[in-house]
């Protein structure tokens, strides 16, 4: 589904690196696997700043996820997803978010589904479990996946 963009400066940061560069692709691994998202036919290479992921996901929203929890990630700045496919049927396009200083759950979810629709920033943290642990725990840079409302 293409490549997309992450902040290289915020994000979890693994091994023993420096700041500037990326983890290794077995580190990634690891975190990816770490969240129990059903990533074993998942593969991840580094290139750069550059995470590249192959292999196949059962679903849209691990799709998704995998992204975003690899490219939260310090030292990552585009996760490159266009060999991970997605087993079953529903691929749509992701819509993911990128917070920004003064953002909070309900701000995202006013500007994502409207004026009024604040009370369903649940939605937009239950989507990005395990990655997130506390809605109020978000912080600029971090890139977030917005679910579309049932």
């Amino acid at each position: 589904m293409g490549i997309f963009d992450f902040v290289k400066s915020v994000g979890k940061k693994l091994g023993i690196g420096s700041e500037d560069e990326a983890p290794s692709a077995q580190d990634l691994k690891k975190e990816l696997d770490s969240y129990d998202l059903g990533t074993d036919k998942v593969h991840v290479e580094i290139e750069g700043d550059k995470a590249i992921v192959k292999g196949e996901v059962a679903d849209q929203s691990i799709f998704e996820k995998a992204v975003i929890a690899l490219g939260n990630t310090l030292g990552v700045s585009k996760v490159e997803a266009g060999e991970l496919k997605v087993a079953s049927a529903d691929a749509a396009a992701p819509v993911f978010y990128t917070v920004k200083k003064g953002d909070n759950l309900w701000k995202i979810a006013e500007a994502q589904y409207g004026k009024g629709k604040g009370a369903k920033y649940p939605v937009i943290f239950e989507a990005n479990k395990p990655m997130l642990k506390d809605p109020d725990l978000i912080y600029p840079g971090q890139v977030l996946r917005i679910p579309p409302l049932d």
